[in-house]
This record gives structure tokens, C-alpha cells and sequence, in this order.
């Protein structure tokens, strides 16, 4: 006579435990951040974002594409926060009311990398330079061609430069930073790529650095709460939290603590 309440009250049972796992799974905290490729693919991320969800509780999903891709992401509300590298770019993200407020991250820096031989004799000239004489040269080229900051900010050094690229030597990957240099390396070309990420690359062969320390190649990084505003379903008091500690003292010790190949691949500056 028992036996079919005991299999009603382990059923219910089953039942009750279906629900809470349920109820614990929709109570896991976390945010999207919509960020660009050199964030991700300098390994930065795999150290902070522990750090992070240590101190927090909180885990951060990102998603790493070029800056551009990042802020339509973040523009048609699929994210929580934006952190990328266009400064202008994020400035008209806040003023056209799609972020609450822009804070200063930290920096490193771009260079020109390009075959040992160095074709077109660019190494140790400024960038305007080292680009005219590259497009004089015919010297192969390859651009990410994917209006990432990388790509908005080679484009405007061509139009500094007085240069229009394009051509047969001007190789637009429509690719990752990663892929771009695989091609510069592939063919025996130039490349603008972020320090990080040249020190990350695996694939140098006899690939170098050429043109470096010219003050224009300064690559601030940014970060923004997307508006709530403008998408109700961001997650505020996270997002935030995560914006805060970034320009906290742990994080930006956290950022000046990360290193590749024994360099300091990224310097904080929240402080200004």
C-alpha cells in the first residue's frame, strides 16, 4: 500500500531539487563585456578577470572582436560594458547616450613590425616616413581591414602621412590582428599591430620591430557601463562593479603586474 507514496514523494522530491538547481543556476551572477581582440588574445583577460571574480563573485563573459564590431555590440545592447581602444570612437558611444561615462583604462603602444631585411628600409624612421617609404617601395602591406582600433588607427596614420593605400601591395586581411600577422609574416610584409600583441604572436619567424616610439602611436584603452537607458536589461550594479575595480588600486595594480616575455605588456593610467 506504500509503495506508490513512496514513488509520489520521490518524485516530488526530484521535482523540488529540478527547481532549486534551476533557481541556482538563474542566480549565477555574470556580465558580457564587449572587448577588442588584444585584450583576449594578449592573455590580460585570463589575469584579471580571476582577479576579479574573486573579489566580486562576478563572472565576466567576453566577447573579443574589433573595436568597431564591439561597440555595435554594445550599441544594440548585447553587452554590459565596452572596453576597447578608439577613444573617439567610445567619446560619440557616450555622447550619442549609449554609455553612461568613459573612464581611462590604461595603454600601451603600436608599432610597425616587418621583415629582418627590411625592404623598404623603414627601420628606426618615424611613421610618416616609414609609410611613405613603404607605399614608394611597393612593399607588401597587410591591414585588418576591420575598422577594429588597430585599423582606424593605421588609417589615420596613412591619411597623416599624406599616403592613400591601396593596390596590389595593400593586403586588407578583413581578419584578427593574429591573422593579419600571419599574412605580413606568410608574404614578407609590414604590419601595424599593438605591443601586446606582437609579444603574444607566436609566429614572429624572422619578423621585427622597425618603427616604434613615435609618439602617435600612443593606444589608450577605455571602458564604459552601456546605458540602461537605452537597454533596460543592462546589468547596472554589476557592470559597474566591474568598471570600478578596473580603475581601482587592485586592478590597475593588477594590469601593471602583467607581463610577456618578461615586458610590461600594458602600463595603467586610470589615474591620469
Amino acid at each position: 500500500m506504500n509503495k506508490p507514496i513512496h514513488r509520489i514523494t520521490r518524485a516530488m522530491l526530484a521535482a523540488t531539487l529540478f527547481v532549486s538547481a534551476g533557481a541556482i543556476h538563474a542566480e549565477e551572477r555574470f556580465i558580457t563585456v564587449a572587448s577588442t581582440t588584444s585584450t583576449e588574445n594578449s592573455g590580460l583577460f585570463d589575469t584579471l578577470l580571476p582577479q576579479f571574480q574573486e573579489a566580486s563573485g562576478i563572472e565576466v563573459r567576453v566577447v573579443a572582436v574589433g573595436t568597431g564590431k564591439a561597440i555595435k555590440m554594445a550599441e544594440s545592447g548585447d553587452a554590459d560594458v565596452l572596453f576597447v581602444h578608439h577613444k573617439p570612437s567610445e567619446e560619440k558611444f557616450v555622447a550619442d547616450g549609449f554609455g553612461v561615462e568613459r573612464f581611462d583604462v590604461m595603454y600601451n603602444d603600436f608599432i610597425i613590425v616587418g621583415p629582418g631585411a627590411d625592404p623598404a628600409g623603414v627601420r628606426g624612421a618615424g611613421v610618416n616616413e616609414a609609410l611613405q617609404k613603404i607605399a614608394e617601395n611597393g612593399s607588401v602591406f597587410a591591414s585588418r581591414g576591420d575598422d577594429s582600433g588597430t585599423h582606424k588607427k593605421e588609417r589615420s596614420l596613412w591619411s597623416a602621412a599624406g599616403v592613400e593605400p591601396g593596390g596590389e601591395w595593400y593586403r586588407e586581411t578583413g581578419s584578427g590582428m593574429g591573422a593579419t600577422l600571419n599574412v605580413a609574416s606568410g608574404v614578407g610584409g609590414y604590419a601595424l599591430t599593438d605591443r601586446a600583441t606582437w609579444l603574444k604572436f607566436a609566429n614572429k619567424g624572422d619578423m621585427a620591430i622597425v618603427v616604434e616610439g613615435d609618439p602617435v602611436l600612443f593606444n589608450q584603452y577605455g571602458v564604459i557601463l552601456v546605458n540602461p537607458a537605452k537597454h533596460a536589461h543592462v546589468k547596472v550594479d554589476d557592470g559597474q562593479a566591474f568598471v570600478d575595480w578596473l580603475v581601482s588600486d587592485a586592478g590597475q595594480q593588477a594590469i601593471d603586474a602583467y607581463r610577456l616575455e618578461g615586458q610590461q605588456a600594458f602600463f595603467a593610467n586610470a589615474g591620469g
